[in-house]
């Protein structure tokens, strides 16, 4: 992690920049909405985009906010532009493609993807965008959507020094902000963090099943837990708030966070490091997408571990 700069010189670097006029918000979903309202709430200017116009209509409803025709119009009146959407691809083509957001875009300006990524890709977008004058800085986030309403995300930026400074400010009104090092560097500190997520709520979620089908209380098991060493995320706030009462509805797709171990798998293999473990809970993180959908809730892993056991009994 990149040390911070100190005081006198971030002071030296946020004298070069004024703060933009006007922020374009691409992607207005269950994160996108809280962190836009943040930035209106702060007293930045949004124009925002969507391809679902109720998104657009539902934000519009109570925000002062532009709303572009196109992308490339976006581009052309913003000289900060936030990308808030499910995966890189897609990233890309908002950016790249025919009248996309880089088409109006004036060089100097700056792009921010805080989507979940694939650093890889997002090395290579990098470059392309270097070309034509215009930094890229990702800067994911996590905390869901609790800690989006809060404005207190974490959020993970790669990116040159100086760009992070010129866009801090804005950055942190949505959390705290860490610079993690080049571009790239924060889609792999997200991917990285998610496995160790789904990792803690998976394993949570066997050791409560495997009690309770021994006899034990599901809330004492957890209740113990979280006055004891196995504690976690998982323990502390997943189960008491969303998997004991069967709500399942964390705000976090069961697609997205199977997207997100891919991408952490794609970073073992790209450096050759050790992903045993990894390997077998991606692989169990696709399967619960397969069998219950991209939209269901990431918590939802919880009940497809629990169907093992019915399908074992009815072996």
């Amino acid at each position: 992690v990149s040390a911070p700069p100190d005081r006198s010189s971030r002071k030296k670097m946020a004298e070069k920049f004024a703060p933009p006029d006007r922020i374009g918000f691409i992607g207005l979903g269950n994160m996108g909405n809280p962190m836009a309202h943040l930035l209106v709430a702060a007293g930045y200017r949004l124009a925002v985009f969507d391809t679902n116009p109720e998104a657009i209509k539902h934000f519009a409803a109570s925000h002062t906010c532009e709303q572009p025709a196109d992308l490339k119009s976006l581009g052309a009146s913003c000289p900060v532009v936030i990308t808030m959407l499910p995966e890189g691809h897609i990233v890309r083509q908002v950016l790249l493609r025919d009248n996309g957001v880089v088409a109006g875009l004036r060089p100097g300006s700056v792009l921010i993807d805080m989507s979940s990524s694939s650093p890889v890709g997002t090395r290579r977008l990098a470059a392309e965008l270097q070309d034509r004058g215009i930094p890229l800085v990702d800067a994911p986030v996590s905390g869901g959507v609790k800690k989006a309403i809060d404005g207190t995300l974490a959020i993970m930026a790669g990116g040159a020094i100086e760009v992070i400074e010129r866009i801090r400010d804005l950055l942190a009104v949505m959390g705290k902000v860490f610079h993690v090092g080049n571009t790239g560097s924060g889609h792999a500190m997200k991917a990285l963090n998610n496995y160790l997520s789904a990792g803690t709520l998976a394993m949570t979620a066997e050791a409560v099943i495997a009690g309770t089908r021994f006899g034990l209380d599901a809330a004492k098991i957890i209740e113990i837990l979280n006055a004891s060493s196995g504690r976690s995320t998982a323990s502390e706030h997943k189960f008491p708030a969303f998997i004991l009462p069967r709500t399942f509805n964390s705000g976090f797709a069961l697609g997205l966070m199977a997207k997100d171990l891919r991408l952490a798998v794609e970073i073992a293999t790209t450096e050759g490091t050790p992903s045993l473990l990894l390997q077998v809970l991606s692989g169990i993180y696709n399967q619960a997408e397969q069998d219950f959908g991209f939209s269901a809730d990431n918590t939802d892993v919880v009940r497809y571990l629990e169907s093992l056991v019915e399908d074992q009994n009815n072996d």
